[in-house]
């Protein structure tokens, strides 16, 4: 079966490499991807495009208004989602982005709620909104737990995609991580909005080991992920995302092929992706 990696990072951030050093022991670089990808037949991955000026400040508010992917040369079958920094953004950045968006291989838009503080449904971001239709690329939204310690959690919470989704049905939008820990609400919105989606990146930071401890099906840990995908019943709009370099890809692609009944698999890790971006097909 062929793969999609919905959600990855691919840049110079100074917590991404101690994740990868101290937690995950991958090799943050594209040698060290490539090789992961190879092993468990993935074949494209769309990677979250941040960016910080100054090493260890992410989420860096001086980095410029539209962030991409800094770590190294791009892998040809590395895809983007073009970061944005809403407090540097300006009617010139729109313009930029525009342009940004008739590049192939940017297939989408990622908006950090959490990590600046905006509301999805913030005056800053309308402009985007209506580009994302024009151009029928998704928006990527970060819900849930922030990876720093300066992210504020009441801008990440899934309730707020609500109002977004409702007032633009003609945009997809793609919750990242599923709203954890928030899952349950996470999954109302999915159900109630035909135009909402989640990928299930970045539950579980660490190596094959930590991930491995979450199989036991005794362990309560992930009952509350267990119990959202059962009551938002929409396995054909949650994809599978990584979150790289946080998660080794093996371990964590059976940890949810676990999770997700067997019957919607082909979905959950290539189809899906294929309708939420669909800029990726001529890349297939």
């Amino acid at each position: 079966m062929k793969v999609i990696d919905a959600h990855l990072h691919f840049s110079n951030i100074q917590s991404f490499k101690e994740t990868a050093t101290d937690l995950s022991e991958i090799s943050y670089n594209a040698a060290g991807l490539m090789k992961e990808y190879k092993e468990t037949n993935v074949v494209l991955g769309i990677g979250m495009g941040v960016t910080e000026r100054v090493p260890g400040e992410f989420p860096d508010r001086t980095t410029s208004s539209l962030m991409g992917l800094d770590l190294e040369h791009r892998p040809k079958e590395i895809m983007c989602c073009v970061g944005i920094n809403p407090f540097l953004f300006t009617e010139a950045s729109l313009v930029e982005l525009e342009e940004e968006l008739q590049k192939d291989w940017v297939v989408g838009i990622k908006i950090y709620l959490g990590y600046y503080p905006y509301y999805a449904y913030d005056a800053v971001y309308q402009p985007i909104y209506r580009l994302a239709k024009h151009y029928d690329v998704p928006i990527v939204y970060h819900t849930g737990d922030t990876y720093a310690e300066k992210g504020l959690l009441k801008y990440s919470h899934p309730l707020t995609i609500d109002e977004v989704a409702v007032e633009h049905r003609e945009v997809r939008f793609m919750m990242a991580h599923f709203g954890d820990p928030w899952c349950l609400t996470a999954a109302e919105v999915i159900y109630k909005n035909r135009n909402v989606y989640a990928d299930l990146s970045g539950l579980i930071v660490g190596t094959d080991e930590r991930v491995g401890r979450h199989f036991d099906r005794d362990n309560r840990y992930f009952d509350h992920l267990r119990q959202a995908l059962v009551y938002c019943d929409s396995y054909d709009r949650l994809l599978f995302g990584t979150d790289w370099p946080l998660v080794q890809v093996k371990p964590y692609m059976e940890w949810l092929a676990d999770m997700i009944p067997e019957a919607f698999h082909e979905d959950f890790f290539y189809h899906t992706a294929t309708k939420v971006f669909p800029k990726i097909n001529k890349f297939l």
